[in-house]
């Protein structure tokens, strides 16, 4: 029988990770799992807490902030599972969800990694994701497919290959890992499973998503729904994406089209919203990707 290792990343939200463990538990798989949890910039140690509702947890501390690639990095490595299912600890799964998504690769080994359907937690009958459009590279725009409609099944049955997997909830095979390479952490929050998408599919893999399988997401309880952190990391991962994985035409047009368009765009939109405070983090995003590589493990904005 296959083994599934579900990964999670705890960043100071215990009762939050707790709600994940117990939502496992309440929709027990087929397959033979193991629970991961990274506790990521922990001070403490938690093992004992979380293992009260988990005795079979393997728990990871982590007393430095790895952010989100780094975080689930960390459990990658620990995991033996011939599939790894990367899930945010802000969400609570359905029943059938592990064995699904695991099923869907079994059944098709050229799929290296596919995400469920994500429905808001907050209103379950909205759905938040039920696959991506292609990326254009000119701008760095695409669509996340289903997103604020209510759910009428409008999407349901579809198994099939989409532009990008959600970093909500991940599964991928190991094989396509061992290709491809784990997460690039120097994106540390947001844009990084893009960037491994594109990772994947240049190992020959592709990106699928199976909407029969269900979670729900209760979205930016770490960073916030409007912070000068995820301000930050939003436009300057935005075109450090551009900048690793666009070809050189695409990303001359999108340095001009983020500099004359997408910069004032958002000051305007700053100022408008009463957050001016936003417009140095703007700066600040533009001015890393002057100064640092594509690479650099620097990350340029200060973490508490």
């Amino acid at each position: 029988m296959i083994l599934i290792s579900v990964i999670t990343v705890n960043f100071h939200q215990p009762n939050v990770s707790i709600e994940l463990l117990k939502s496992i538990n309440l929709h027990p798989a087929k397959a033979n799992i193991e629970i991961i949890l990274v506790d990521n910039g922990s001070k403490e140690n938690n093992e004992a807490y979380f293992k009260d509702y988990c005795p079979e947890l393997i728990y990871i501390r982590s007393e430095q902030n790895l952010g989100f690639a780094g975080g689930n990095n960390l459990g990658i490595r620990k995991a033996k599972g011939d599939y790894l299912f990367l899930i945010n600890n802000d969400t609570e799964i359905t029943n059938g969800l592990l064995d699904q998504l695991a099923q869907t690769l079994a059944e098709n080994p050229h799929i290296g990694i596919i995400s469920p359907k994500i429905n808001y937690f907050d209103d379950k009958s909205m759905i938040q994701y039920a696959g991506f459009t292609p990326m254009n590279y000119y701008t760095c725009r695409n669509s996340c497919v289903g997103q604020f409609e209510t759910d009428n099944k409008q999407y349901d049955d579809l198994v099939q290959p989409t532009g990008y997997i959600h970093g909500a909830a991940m599964m991928i095979r190991k094989e396509a890992l061992d290709k491809a390479g784990p997460m690039a952490e120097n994106f540390f929050l947001y844009y990084e499973e893009t960037d491994w998408c594109d990772k994947i599919r240049k190992a020959g893999y592709q990106v699928w998503v199976n909407t029969n399988a269900l979670i729900y997401h209760k979205e930016s309880i770490s960073v916030g729904k409007n912070s000068a952190l995820k301000e930050f990391f939003m436009n300057r991962n935005r075109i450090l994406f551009i900048r690793r994985n666009a070809k050189i035409h695409q990303r001359m047009f999108f340095y001009f089209y983020f500099m004359l368009f997408v910069a004032p765009r958002n000051i305007i939109k700053y100022l408008m919203t009463g957050t001016p405070h936003f417009i140095p983090v703007l700066f600040r995003a533009i001015w890393w990707n002057v100064t640092n590589k594509t690479n650099s493990a620097y990350l340029g904005f200060t973490l508490k």
